[in-house]
């Protein structure tokens, strides 16, 4: 259980490092910052030569040229040479020019500083140049690794905008009385060769960790990612995880409840909703609930199983595969007239609950308000072993999934968590089964978002009358809730005449990687208001007790064969690669990089 916490931690840190690089300034900001630094570089370079008012004139002219070559050049690399590339538009383009302005004015000031000492101009001519290099392979290792175009138009890419902007800086040194002679027109043939081979050696060591690390090179994973941040293409991610993933049978249970038409169902895929976004299942919850309620004309309701991210899917292709089969077994008729009273048993840990329907049961874990993640598969096993023991025929079993607050280790109180099951199995097998009623109803709301931590599945409550007990089970699709608000709503549900119940999320990762918060998700309850989704909860479990009728209950275990998943091994070093990318990166850039400049001074130091 701890290696599934860390491959949690693990994946919510790739995301992170992936998602945080393409966070970008508006169009317009970065036009103005680029004119900015186009002016500070040319004032920083006429600081050494004229009077103040001259200077501040002459400097500010370059600036400007500065400003309008690089303005043109990213256009025409807009336009002719990224133009079928589906990650840059005119804005990332310039906000490329705009860290290679710094960059490069880092080498200008340099230069300056060091003509000043030395009273030589000839310095900052070369650092100036060789800023001018410096840029040259920036362009060219972020091109190669974001862009899918061939290799002449990423050559063509990099070499445009400094080429462009370099021009005014060679005017202006014509105009002082600079020379400049074969040896300083030669370099600019010298620095593309090295510059472009330094790159793309750097480059192709990066690619190494990731084909020997998962056989797939890591520039393809990381372009695939971006296309899906920026663009939502999950594609291309999933074919690749479909390269990676390995054949598993599936486990699905139904708990239908039937009137004279169906009534709600409550289904528990063995699962896990992930990895992010609208890549592999982490929209399943919510497109189970979609079809089936198409299907069955009720309300349908998929809390969370118990199992962890290596169950997540490889592709939409695998959810259509499961959704299909769970639409063609759902027509089934509910045949439990009687159902016990909803049993809840904590020590003070953790807390099980349970309820049984005829022959099968229902039980659900939660930790609150500690922190309530993914919880083992092992939990599972033993409770269906359990259930057999009290000559139960089904069982569904359910991670409430509603805490957040830290870091879990679920592996101390697995103990505590089997505890709780056995006394609470116990004591509702031994309660007496009496005829139950049940009413079902969702509440979307429009006002809470993805980026809020709401899916779009909604809230779903699911009340079950037992003798005089009623019962709500509250659905929220979500990736968890923040500690404490499980204990608000189960208090309210209470106020309005509920005497039991409990709340769960369907841990949808289709809220994660769409914002940069410290998880790269909102729980629910951190960005949305309290009261107003218990409101929401309020109004879809009145209207459920409202439609409350005599049903029949019915349990159904669905195996879907050889379906793809990521798996647990292939997911963490896929999670693990961002990380041992950027330890390579940060071991091979100080030794190429100074190598590449190192051969670029001396050539320098004959113009």
């Amino acid at each position: 259980m701890a290696a599934e916490n860390l491959l949690d931690q693990s994946i919510d840190k790739a995301v992170s490092h992936y998602s945080s690089l393409f966070t970008l300034p508006s169009y317009r900001r970065v036009v103005l910052l680029l004119a900015l630094f186009c002016m500070s570089g040319g004032l920083l370079s006429t600081i050494l030569l004229f009077p103040f008012f001259e200077k501040l004139i002459y400097g500010l002219l370059l600036g400007v040229f500065l400003f309008l070559t690089s303005l043109i050049s990213d256009s025409i690399v807009h336009m002719l040479v990224l133009k079928r590339d589906a990650i840059y538009d005119l804005r990332r383009i310039n906000a490329l020019s705009l860290f290679c302005w710094i960059l490069w004015i880092l080498f200008i000031a340099i230069g300056v500083a060091t003509s000043a000492v030395s009273s030589d101009l000839a310095w900052w001519v070369r650092l100036c140049l060789l800023g001018f290099s410096a840029v040259l392979i920036l362009r060219f290792v972020v091109f190669s690794s974001t862009s899918s175009v061939n290799y002449s138009r990423l050559i063509s890419a990099s070499l445009l905008q400094p080429l462009f902007c370099v021009i005014p800086f060679l005017m202006f040194w014509y105009r002082i009385g600079y020379p400049i002679g074969f040896r300083m027109l030669s370099f600019f043939v010298f620095s593309p060769v090295v510059g472009v081979f330094s790159g793309f050696f750097f480059v192709y060591l990066l690619e190494r960790v990731g084909e020997q690390t998962l056989g797939v090179p890591s520039l393809s994973l990381f372009k695939a990612f971006l296309l899906n941040w920026i663009l939502g293409l999950n594609a291309p991610f999933e074919n690749l995880l479909e390269k990676l993933g390995e054949e598993q049978d599936v486990a699905v249970s139904l708990l239908k409840f039937d009137a004279s038409r169906p009534k709600a169902v409550m289904v528990v895929p063995s699962v896990h909703p992930g990895p992010f976004k609208n890549v592999g299942s982490s929209l399943l919850p919510s497109m189970l609930k979609t079809a089936l309620e198409k299907e069955l004309t009720c309300s349908v309701c998929v809390p969370h199983g118990l199992l962890g991210h290596e169950l997540d899917l490889a592709s939409q292709i695998q959810n259509q595969k499961i959704i299909s089969q769970i639409v063609a077994s759902a027509n089934f008729k509910g045949s439990e007239a009687k159902a016990t009273p909803f049993v809840k048993v904590s020590n003070g840990l953790a807390t099980a609950c349970c309820q049984i329907f005829g022959d099968f049961s229902f039980l659900s874990f939660t930790l609150a308000p500690e922190t309530t993640e993914d919880l083992p598969q092992e939990l599972s096993l033993f409770v269906r072993r359990e259930t057999e023991k009290h000559k139960l025929t089904c069982c569904a079993v359910v991670n409430a999934h509603n805490s957040i607050d830290g870091i879990a280790n679920t592996q101390k109180v697995l103990d505590t968590l089997k505890t709780v099951a056995t006394t609470c199995l116990e004591k509702a097998a031994s309660m007496k089964r009496l005829p139950f009623e049940a009413g079902a109803a969702t509440v979307t709301p429009k006002e809470f978002s993805l980026e809020d931590g709401m899916g779009s599945g909604g809230i779903t409550a699911l009340v079950v009358k037992v003798g005089e007990q009623k019962t709500a089970y509250v659905v929220i699709d979500g990736n968890n809730m923040v500690s404490g608000l499980r204990e608000k709503i189960l208090s309210t549900l209470h106020s309005i005449g509920v005497d039991e119940g409990e709340a769960f999320t369907t841990d949808t990762h289709s809220v994660n990687a769409l914002t940069l918060s410290e998880r790269g998700y909102h729980p629910i309850g951190e960005a949305i208001d309290h009261e107003k989704l218990i409101g929401y909860i309020k109004e879809a479990t009145l209207a459920a007790i409202t439609n409350l009728e005599p049903v029949k209950a019915a349990c159904r275990n669905v195996t879907v064969l050889s379906v793809k998943v990521i798996g647990e091994k292939k997911l963490e070093k896929l999670s693990l690669l961002a990380d041992r990318v950027l330890q390579k990166a940060k071991k091979i850039v100080v030794p190429i990089f100074v190598v590449a400049g190192f051969l670029l001074m001396l050539f320098l130091m004959l113009v």
